[in-house]
């Protein structure tokens, strides 16, 4: 009996021993996020703020040879904004010499026109224009 009463003082302690580490553990656990849960909130987050570009504009700016500063597409996400306070849907959006139709609720561009392209000054399917 005095072997065991050695090893143990009281049930009580034993108890409070493994509660208290199954309640530090359980509130570590808690706190810390895994790698993947603060990517995917810091995505979210970046995809909430960040204007897209569709494929059919990516290629666009591809084949017309427009390449954006930072400057520039800091501007471009101003237009969308402005329009998307306007309540506009789908914006035209002039940054310098460059055209694009932002579609504002979904935060995409769809579409890119340089000065060349634009030349007509018809642009259909907007409901408003922001020029920057």
């Amino acid at each position: 009996m005095n072997k065991i009463s050695d090893q143990f003082s009281s049930i009580e302690r034993i108890t409070d021993q493994y509660l208290k580490k199954n309640t530090a553990g359980s509130a570590a656990a808690a706190s810390e996020c895994s790698f993947e849960d603060i990517l995917k909130r810091r995505r979210s987050v970046d995809e909430e703020s960040a204007l897209k570009f569709s494929k059919h504009a990516s290629m666009r700016l591809q084949s017309r040879n427009i390449e954006l500063s930072s400057e520039q597409k800091e501007r471009l996400e101003t237009g969308a904004e402005k329009a998307e306070a306007k309540g506009m849907k789908e914006s035209l959006v002039i940054v310098d010499s460059y055209s694009f139709i932002v579609n504002v609720p979904g935060k995409v561009v769809v579409t890119a026109m340089d000065q060349r392209e634009s030349q007509e000054n018809v642009y259909t399917n907007i409901d408003g224009a922001v020029i920057m």
